[in-house]
This record gives structure tokens, sequence and C-alpha cells, in this order.
């Protein structure tokens, strides 16, 4: 395609997207956005009480950067961080194992409680360095294996969460970290919108801490692609990507300087989806609440946790009694091997459960079908379907979907209410 029409190209695809944006909903009541704010802060506070596994870095970063709080509560989860994640982290990096992500989100996390990094350490070969030391080295790996295999160790979310969170801990980027972040944005097709939104949050970062990059003017245009590619993701409902890639976006973009308000049509589409429950998983609303309030992950820089409100209480609530349907459903679940071979598993279940109670309960049947889980900060995945495994270290992964459509909720959180087909196919990214 020749640069002209590429520059129009794009020049359409941004005047559409402020057409959009313009004529959104008026402003809905504040009171009433308020008490939507209140309700999600509630959510997230109430669900660390009933957290399993790992305290998770991303719900205490969206607690810590929200107007409403409960320092108690707070300060109990950061405990938590300090010794169960962070002994998790140690582990990992005793047997070498790439942990940039979590590594990345747990330092923000620590940094929006105001928490001196300084004294984080962890020891490997009986070598004691610092938290961001180690995360120097781990984005030194990442950039190592760009450069070698054009990917990264792990991906380039988990790559620009280690950019970012380096930087919001006033650590100067290396510009050969930030030129193959820069480069991914130019020449990667493909690449999710969560994705996009993280790499935007720190390439803005960056920029804005004056860090010398390789080509200010490459920067410059790797923001605006970023932009544009977010704003061309934007659908007539006004999500940006789908109902759980919004959150992240709207933060990118409100970094990124771009014109969104609480008039836009994203920010509408996040408090419908706050009203209608859709954020039931901890990690949607630990990314929506930041975005409703217009905070981003780069207001982590200039945190200080001085005078803060502390009036933020759990209410008791009423305890809730599950019925189980008698109501049955059929289901097939489709599996699609590596090397293309198909098999269906008929299933009858009740209605309304799970995508997880579905293969737990085919699994039980003894037919055949078995799997693997393997947890994260979004709740449990296939990790092993029929002995066969999609690994993140052979750049694959097992696709969901129904009827065709792919899923955007996880196994635990996907409700089945009608008959259909599940496809779990082994994909490569």
């Amino acid at each position: 395609m020749s640069s002209d029409r590429l520059s129009k190209m794009h020049s359409l695809i941004f005047i559409t997207a402020l057409i959009g944006f313009a004529s959104c909903k008026p402003c809905a009541n504040e009171a009433s956005n308020n008490e939507l704010i209140l309700s999600l802060n509630k959510d997230l506070l109430r669900s660390l009480e009933n957290q399993g596994g790992l305290p998770n870095p991303s719900m205490h970063l969206a607690l810590r950067l929200s107007k409403h709080h409960n320092l108690a509560k707070e300060s109990e989860h950061l405990t938590k961080l300090k010794t169960h994640l962070h002994n998790d982290i140690q582990s990992s990096l005793s047997n070498s194992q790439p942990v940039v992500g979590i590594m990345a989100l747990y330092t923000l996390a620590l940094k929006s409680s105001c928490f001196n990094l300084h004294t984080v350490t962890f020891t490997v070969r009986e070598r004691t360095e610092t938290l961001l030391v180690h995360l120097k080295k781990q984005m030194d790996r990442e950039k190592d294996h760009i450069a070698y295999t054009q990917r990264p160790l792990t991906n380039y979310y988990q790559y620009s969460l280690g950019v970012l969170a380096l930087c919001v801990s006033g650590i100067r980027v290396h510009n050969h970290i930030s030129h193959k972040l820069i480069k991914a944005v130019e020449h990667l097709e493909g690449i999710h919108i969560d994705s996009y939104a993280m790499a935007g949050m720190a390439l803005q970062c960056v920029k804005d801490d004056g860090s010398h990059v390789h080509n200010p003017a490459e920067l410059d245009t790797a923001l605006s692609s970023i932009k544009l590619k977010l704003l061309a993701a934007g659908r007539a409902d006004g999500h940006i990507g789908n109902e759980f890639s919004t959150g992240l976006a709207v933060q990118a973009l409100l970094a990124m300087g771009s014109p969104v308000s609480e008039c836009g049509a994203a920010m509408e589409a996040m408090r419908t989806d706050a009203r209608n429950n859709t954020y039931h998983n901890p990690m949607a609303i630990s990314q929506t609440l930041p975005a409703l309030q217009r905070k981003t992950y780069l207001h982590v820089k200039t945190k200080e946790c001085l005078n803060e409100d502390d009036t933020l209480v759990l209410e008791p609530l009423e305890p809730v009694t599950v019925i189980q349907s008698n109501i049955k459903v059929s289901v097939t679940v489709e599996v699609v091997s590596v090397s293309g071979v198909v098999t269906a598993f008929p299933v009858e279940i009740p209605t309304d459960s799970s995508l997880l109670q579905a293969l737990e309960l085919l699994q039980e049947k003894s037919i055949g079908f078995t799997f693997k889980l393997e947890s994260s900060l979004w709740g449990p995945y296939l990790s092993e379907v029929n002995g066969e495994q999609a690994r993140q270290s052979d750049r694959r992964y097992w696709h969901l979907s129904s009827d065709g459509t792919a899923l955007t909720e996880g196994i635990k959180d996907f409700k089945i209410v009608g008959a259909q087909k599940i496809t779990i196919k082994n994909t490569i990214y």
C-alpha cells in the first residue's frame, strides 16, 4: 500500500473515531456515576476476602488508584503480596523461569502503596539484588530473545508491563529496550487490543520521562499508530475490542492525551457493563475501575499516600442460596488437535453451568476426554487437553469458541445457557 493511501486511510479512521466519540450520549448523572464507582470499588475490595491462590497485584493496584479506600484491608493485602507473591516470584527466579509480567505488576502494586522498592530483594545463586535490578535483568532476557527470534520470551503485553514498571519507578529505560517495543508496534499485526493499550502506556511514560530513545520521531509515530489502532477497534456499542479490553484501552487513550471523557462512548459502555454485572471477574474490575475514574497506571509514578480517604466500609452480604437448575442443555465439546484431528464429545449439563463445570463433567464420564489447568490472574485456563499441551514456549494456546464465536471470558466465567458447540483448538500465535 502506498504511503499516500495509508495516510488517507489513517485519517479516515481517525476522523470516523472522533465523530463516534463526539456523538456520544449526554453525561450521565454525576451522583449515579459516583455510586457506580463506589459499588465496583466495594466489589473489588470484597473479592480480596474470597481470593484463592496467590494475592493479585492488579487488584491491589486498582484499589490504590481509586479515590475510595479501606486502608486496613489494603495494608493486609499488601502484606500478602510481600510474602506469598514475593515467595512465588523468588521460586520462579531460582528456576530461571521468565516472570517479567508478574514481577512488573508486583512492582506497580508496591509503588502504588508508596513502598520503598529498593528494600525489596531476591536471592538467586547466593546473590541478593533488588527487585528493580531483577526486573531490568528480566527485560534484558526478553530483549535478547526478540533479537534472535523476533518475539519476546513471554509476550508483548508482559514486555510492555516491564517497560512501564521500570519507567514509573524512576528507572531509565534503555533505548534498546524501548526500541524493540516501538518496532513491534510498527511491524507486527494481530497483537491483541490489551497489548496495544499496555504498549501505549509504556511508551507514553518513556516519552514523558524524557528518556533517550534511538529515534524520537519513531516513538511519536508508534504512539500515533497505537491511538489509531485503539480507535479503529471501537465497536458500535462503544466497546474497544471487547467488554474486557475496553478498560485498558481507555486508560491508554487517556494516558496518551486522547480526548476521551466521561461522555465517551467507551466510558458509557463500561458503565452499562458495570450495571449489568458483566465485570464479575476481579481482574476485569481492576482494569476498568481506574479508567472510570479517569486514572491510568501512569498515575502510579506521582502517587502520594497522604491524607487518603479511609471511609470505604463493606456491608454484610445477605447469604445467597444457589439452586441447581433441573433444565439440561446439550453441548458438544469439539477438540481440534495440533495436527488438525477433530474429536467431538457430547454432554448434557444443567443450564447456567460454567464451561469449567461442563469440562469437569466430561472428564468424570471417562469417555476419553481429559484436561489440565494452570492458574492466571484471570482465573484457570486450559494447559493440556487429551494429553496434548499448548505451551507458551511453543507459541501455542487453546483457542475457545462457542458456535464459531471466540470466547471473551475464561472457562470459569463463561456460562452455558443453551445448546451449543464449544470448540477447543490448539492454535499458534
